[in-house]
C-alpha cells in the first residue's frame, strides 16, 4: 500500500491510539477513547480503574463514541453518537440510552452525576432529570442559540463550550448567542447561504445568564458593547470567573461574577498594544481565594508568558507558559499547579509543578518530564497521566503515575509508519528562528537536492516540534527526492511574546523575510540544499504564504502548492483578521497588501519570473472553492501560470501534488 493511502486509512497513524484522557479528581480512574485498531475509525470509551491492588483496564462503552464528558469524580459519563445520547455508570459499567429531544450535542453531567445537560439541534439548552424527564431550560428560535459556543469563540479563542454547571449542580451559566445581525453570504455553486462575521463586520451578540433548575434567571452584567468577546469561563469553585476582550483585543478584563445577582467585579486587567494572548486554563480560583491569571512580563529585560495569583508572580520568567492543566497535592495543604510550558527550547514542551504558596524563596517550579520531546498532561488527586511524544517513537505514549511511581500505561493499537523520519532541528539567523531539515532515507552527502519548503502554520501555530508525528508526511516528501525544510517564522508561539507579536499588521513582510533568510542560513549548514530549486507548499494560512512567496519573491521560490489558501483577508473572520491586521476601515492599504487578489492582479514585470502555482480546493467546502475560483480568475487575467486541483482525499491529492512539483521544480 502506498503511503498516501496508508496515511488516509490510519488518519496519519493516529487510529487505535488513546486520546481525550480524563482523570477523576480523586484519582480513582482514568477515562480515554481508543479504537480497536490502526484502521478502525470507531472510538470506544475505556477506563483504567486504579486501586491499592493495581490498575485494571476495561471497556465501558462500545463505539462509535463521537464525544464524551464526565462528572469531576468520573462516576457518570455522557456519550454522544451521531446525535444520540447514552448515560454510563462508570462504577458498574451500566450503559443506558437516553431519550432526548432531537439530535444531541455537547452533553455534560452535572458535578453530582444526577443530571445531564445537552444542546438540541433547535439551539436549545435542555436537562435530563434523574427520572428521565427532558426539561427545556432555555431556547427561543433558529437565529438565537443557548449554551453553544459561537463561531468566533470556537475558531479564534479556543472556547468550545457555551454552558457551565455550578459546583453544586443546581444551576447553569449559559451563553445566549444571537446572530440576527450577522451578515449572510452566498458561496459555492449552487449558492449556499451562510452566516459569517467577516472582518470589519457585525459579530453575533453574546450574553451570559445564570439559570436555576427551578426556573430562576439572572443576567450577568458587564459592558458588552466595550468588551464583546467572551474568551474564557471557569466555574469549579467559588463564583464564576470570565475573561472578556475589546473588539481589537488589546485590552481585556478578568471578572468575578456574583451568582446571586449577576454583578461582576474586576479582578485583573489584561493589556497589550498588539493583542492580548490569554493562557489556556486561566482564569481560575485557587483554594485560598486568590484568582489565577495568565499574563506577560515585558519589562526589566523580561519577555515571558507567566502566571499570576492576585498580581503575584508564580512562575519563573524563564518559562514560556502554554497551559494550566490542573492542581496537584502540595506541601502544607496548599496545592501545586501542573502546567505545560517550554523552557528555552521552543521545539519541546514539558510538564512543570508550580508552587502556589509563595515563601521566602520566591517563585518555585520543578520540571517533571526529563526526556526530550513534547509532553502533555492530565491530573486528578495524586494521579498524573503523562502523554509523551518524541522523535524516538511514533504517537503519544501515555503513562500513569502515583507520586514518583509509574503504575500503568495506556496501550496503543496504532500502526507504525513505513519510514522513520529524522529531522535535523536548528536555530538559524540572528532571530534564532526554529527550523528543521528532513533528508531522503539513505541520503548520501554531496548529492544536491531540490528544496520543498513546507509551511503549514500561521500565527499561533507551531510546526518545528520534537515529535515524530510532525515529520511522517514530510519524510514521504523527502523520500520522493526533496530536502524538506520547515521554518517557524516570527509570529509562531513558543519563543517569546515579542517573537509572536512583531507580526502585528505586517504578517506578509515579516514572514516572507524570515522564510527567505532561514533558507539562506540553512544552506550554509546544509550544502546539499539546492536553492536554485525551491518549491513551497502550505495549507490554509500556509497556502496563502506559499502563494505570496511565488508572487512576491520569484527570485527565491520556483513554484508553489497552495491548499485552500486565504485569498482575501477581508473575508476572514472578525477576530482572526482584526487581531493581526486591524479593521479594514482603519487600514484598507494593509488588507490590500495582504490580499492575494491584489498581488495576483499586478502584471508580472518579467514573464520568465511568473512562477507556476497549483491551487488545491476541497470540493466539499463551498466557501473554499469560491475563494479559489476568484483567485484563479485573477491569475488567468494577468497570464500567471497556475493549475487547479479539486480534491480532498489525501490518497489522491498527495500524488497529484507530487506530480506537479516534479514537473515544475
Amino acid at each position: 500500500m502506498e503511503f498516501p493511502e496508508l496515511a488516509a486509512r490510519t488518519a496519519l497513524f493516529t487510529r487505535g491510539a488513546p486520546h481525550q484522557v480524563t482523570v477523576a479528581v480523586d484519582g480513582s480512574r482514568v477515562l480515554f477513547l481508543r479504537s480497536a485498531g490502526p484502521e478502525d475509525p470507531t472510538d470506544a470509551l475505556w477506563t483504567l480503574d486504579l486501586s491499592a491492588d493495581g490498575a485494571t483496564e476495561r471497556l465501558v462503552a462500545d463505539g462509535p463514541v463521537d464525544a464524551y464528558a464526565a462528572d469531576p469524580q468520573c462516576r457518570v459519563a455522557a456519550l454522544v453518537t451521531d446525535g444520540t445520547l447514552r448515560r454510563v455508570d462508570l462504577r458498574t459499567g451500566a450503559v443506558t440510552e437516553v431519550t432526548a429531544s432531537g439530535p444531541v450535542t455537547d452533553a455534560r453531567p452535572d458535578p453530582t452525576g444526577a443530571r445531564i445537560a445537552y444542546l438540541s439541534a433547535a439551539g436549545e439548552l435542555r436537562v435530563i432529570e434523574p427520572d428521565g424527564g427532558d426539561v427545556l431550560l432555555a431556547g427561543e428560535g433558529t437565529r438565537v442559540s443557548w449554551g453553544r459556543a459561537e463561531e468566533v469563540a470556537r475558531r479564534d479563542f479556543d472556547r468550545r463550550r457555551g454552558y457551565w454547571w455550578s459546583p453544586d449542580g443546581q444551576s447553569l451559566l449559559a451563553a445566549r448567542v444571537d446572530d440576527t445581525r450577522v451578515a449572510r453570504v452566498e458561496v459555492g455553486e449552487p449558492p449556499v447561504t451562510i452566516a459569517r462575521p467577516l472582518a470589519g463586520g457585525t459579530n453575533a451578540e453574546v450574553s451570559l445568564h445564570l439559570l436555576d433548575l427551578d426556573g430562576g434567571w439572572v443576567d450577568v452584567h458587564w459592558d458588552r458593547e466595550t468588551y464583546p468577546y467572551l474568551v474564557a469561563v471557569d466555574w469549579v469553585e467559588g463564583g464564576p470567573l470570565i475573561t472578556v476582550l475589546r473588539r481589537m483585543q488589546q485590552h481585556g478584563l478578568v471578572l468575578a461574577v456574583d451568582p446571586r445577582t449577576g454583578e461582576t467585579q474586576v479582578h485583573a486587567e489584561l493589556a497589550d498594544p498588539r493583542w492580548v494572548e490569554p493562557v489556556a486554563g486561566t482564569p481560575c480560583h485557587l483554594p485560598d481565594g486568590r484568582v489565577l491569571v495568565g499574563g506577560e512580563l515585558a519589562h526589566d529585560g523580561y519577555d515571558a508568558r507567566c502566571l499570576f495569583a492576585d498580581g503575584t508572580l508564580l512562575t519563573p520568567p524563564s518559562l514560556y507558559l502554554r497551559r494550566v492543566v490542573g492542581r496537584m497535592p502540595g506541601p502544607g495543604g496548599s496545592p501545586d499547579l501542573l502546567v505545560e510550558a517550554s523552557d528555552g527550547e521552543p521545539s519541546e514542551q514539558h510538564l512543570f509543578r508550580v508552587r502556589t504558596a509563595i515563601g521566602g524563596g520566591g517563585v518555585e517550579s520543578r520540571r517533571l518530564t526529563t526526556a526530550p520531546g513534547w509532553h502533555t498532561g492530565a491530573v486528578g488527586g495524586d494521579v498524573l497521566v503523562i502523554g509523551a511524544r518524541s522523535l524516538d517513537h511514533t504517537g503519544t505514549r501515555w503513562t500513569v503515575w502515583k507520586g514518583d511511581h509509574q503504575v500503568a500505561r495506556l496501550e496503543p493499537r496504532s500502526a507504525e509508519p513505513p519510514a522513520t523520519p529524522r529531522p535535523a532541528l536548528e536555530r538559524v539567523t540572528d532571530r534564532r528562528l526554529p527550523a528543521a531539515v528532513v533528508y531522503p532515507t539513505g541520503h548520501v552527502a554531496g548529492r544536491r537536492l531540490p528544496v520543498l519548503l513546507d509551511i503549514d502554520g500561521g500565527p499561533g501555530h507551531q510546526e518545528v516540534r520534537a515529535e515524530r508525528s510532525a515529520w511522517i508526511e514530510r519524510q514521504w516528501w523527502a523520500d520522493n527526492g526533496f530536502a524538506v525544510v520547515t521554518v517557524d517564522n516570527r509570529g509562531t508561539p513558543g519563543v517569546a511574546p515579542s517573537f509572536e507579536k512583531v507580526v502585528h499588521r505586517r504578517l506578509a513582510d515579516v514572514m516572507l523575510t524570515d522564510q527567505a533568510d532561514a533558507l539562506a542560513a540553512l544552506s550554509g549548514k546544509h550544502p546539499d540544499l539546492d536553492l536554485a530549486r525551491v518549491a513551497v507548499r502550505g495549507r490554509r494560512f500556509g497556502g496563502w504564504l506559499a502563494t505570496l512567496a511565488v508572487l512576491r519573491r520569484p527570485e527565491v521560490f520556483t513554484c508553489a502548492v497552495a491548499e485552500g489558501p486565504i485569498v482575501d483577508w477581508a473575508l476572514c473572520g472578525t477576530a482572526y483578521a482584526e487581531r493581526y491586521l486591524g479593521q479594514p476601515v482603519d487600514g484598507p492599504e494593509i488588507y490590500a497588501h495582504h490580499s492575494l487578489l491584489e498581488v495576483a492582479g499586478e502584471p508580472a514585470t518579467d514573464r520568465s519570473s511568473a512562477r507556476p502555482l497549483l491551487i488545491v480546493a476541497d470540493p466539499g467546502d463551498p466557501e473554499e472553492s469560491d475563494q479559489v475560483k476568484r483567485l484563479s480568475t485573477v491569475l488567468t487575467r494577468t497570464n500567471r501560470p497556475h493549475e487547479l486541483l479539486r480534491e480532498a482525499d489525501p490518497a489522491r491529492r498527495l500524488p497529484a501534488e507530487l506530480d506537479f512539483l516534479r514537473r515544475t521544480v
